[in-house]
């Protein structure tokens, strides 16, 4: 396999024994999402201190996301050009500064530019990281390491809303900003100090940017395993669109008891995720991503079958079927995501923007058809019939897409299929 720069032999297998670097590896992916959530709380405090309508503060939440997608797509690309750590930390001064903007706010427009901006340099350790997680684990790893990085940050993301919260009840909303600007400057320091470029040297005559995107394009496994990824994803996204307007509107019951609901399916994400750590070293990312499959279209017919008897009318029905969807979720997208970055390793941030990119792109779409179907519907029909459906199109991505073969997880027959599709181009 290709070498790793300014790295000398082993050095590798250094890094990937590491648990400083698997620490800043949970940290760097999970500080831009972190951000997101953290503010979530202080939204209605934020409407009344400028005046605004909620939907406006609503924008400091929905424009992040696009500043996160935007991310994914000039990151990756950037990472693979320039290497893993400029990037890093170009993105988290881009992060510091704008988290210092949104201190200074006197507007909520500032506050809506800054948290763009905010999220455009965060959210470059999102990208980087699976790519760094490519660049020095071998492929019957990287699964497993995105399972476990996910897992952290599960934990994370299932408190920061409640760590906004305090923050803001005790200190006020400017204080968030603080904590986050803090929290980015840590990791900076940490990156600087303690993580090594583990960017792959690049075959001579291999190109750049655009050869990369032709090779990646071209390559049915890179397209079949970003489309079965980001469609599995779309299953969150849709259904944290439509879940509110159905517990809240549909069954009358408070929004607390949603978000406590809500936070089963992100338990059992987690359990998807440790459960994936455990199996992925013995058995291959296509045995583990036709499991996960499995396990969501069983789950999405399981909440069909109770739409049309009226059971799951009553959350426990609706969320404790949700839950074997979400195990399974977890499966599909680790290892997919898995797949797509090792089609063409020295490319691995290009093919985990663009997988990222379109992940987030989508999934703020997804999640406004989720929210007109949970809405507009008297059941809970229309929003199971669309899961079941996204379950469907996933499969067919693994069926009809992603070439059938064994897989024989080793660095040389990795080496010897790039070889092999090198010679074709």
């Amino acid at each position: 396999m290709h070498g790793m720069i300014s790295q000398p032999p082993g050095a590798a297998t250094n890094i990937a024994t590491s648990r400083v670097v698997l620490l800043l590896l949970v940290v760097m992916t999970g500080i831009a999402p972190i951000s997101l959530y953290i503010l979530v709380p202080a939204l209605p405090v934020l409407a009344t201190t400028f005046g605004r309508d909620i939907s406006i503060a609503q924008m400091t939440v929905s424009l992040y996301m696009v500043g996160i997608a935007l991310s994914q797509l000039i990151m990756g690309p950037l990472s693979d050009k320039f290497g893993r750590r400029p990037v890093l930390l170009g993105g988290l001064a881009l992060m510091i500064a704008a988290s210092l903007a949104c201190i200074f706010a006197q507007d909520l427009p500032q506050l809506i530019a800054a948290r763009f901006f905010q999220a455009l340099g965060g959210a470059s350790g999102m990208v980087v990281s699976r790519a760094i997680i490519r660049d020095i684990y071998a492929r019957d790893r990287v699964a497993s390491m995105i399972s476990l990085v996910i897992a952290a940050l599960m934990i994370g993301q299932m408190v920061s809303p409640l760590t906004g919260g305090l923050i803001e009840t005790a200190f006020g909303w400017r204080a968030i900003f603080y904590a986050v600007t803090i929290g980015a400057i840590a990791v900076a320091i940490g990156i600087a100090i303690a993580l090594p470029e583990t960017r792959r040297d690049r075959a001579g005559g291999s190109g750049g940017f655009r050869s990369d995107v032709r090779t990646l394009i071209k390559s049915r496994a890179f397209i079949g395993y970003v489309m079965c990824q980001v469609l599995a994803s779309q299953i969150i996204f849709t259904f944290a669109g439509g879940g509110p307007y159905i517990v809240v509107t549909q069954m009358g019951r408070t929004s607390a008891e949603y978000g406590a609901w809500f936070a089963t399916t992100g338990f059992a994400y987690l359990v998807g995720n440790l459960l994936c750590v455990r199996f992925a070293p013995r058995h291959s990312l296509e045995k583990l991503i036709w499991f996960g499959l499995a396990l969501q279209l069983c789950g999405s017919l399981l909440n069909l079958l109770w739409s049309f008897t009226g059971w799951n009318e009553a959350p426990a029905w609706l969320f404790g079927t949700q839950m074997i969807v979400m195990v399974g979720n977890a499966f599909v997208m680790a290892n997919s995501a898995a797949g797509a970055i090792s089609v063409r390793p020295e490319a691995a941030g290009t093919a985990s923007g663009a997988m990222g990119f379109l992940q987030q792109g989508i999934g703020a779409l997804m999640s406004q058809f989720g929210a007109y179907l949970g809405g507009h519907s008297a059941t809970t029909l229309p929003l199971t019939s669309a899961v079941l459906a996204i379950s469907l199109l996933c499969a067919c991505m693994m069926i009809f897409v992603v070439p059938r073969r064994e897989v024989v997880v080793s660095e040389e027959l990795i080496e010897q299929a790039e070889e092999e599709e090198a010679g074709m181009m």
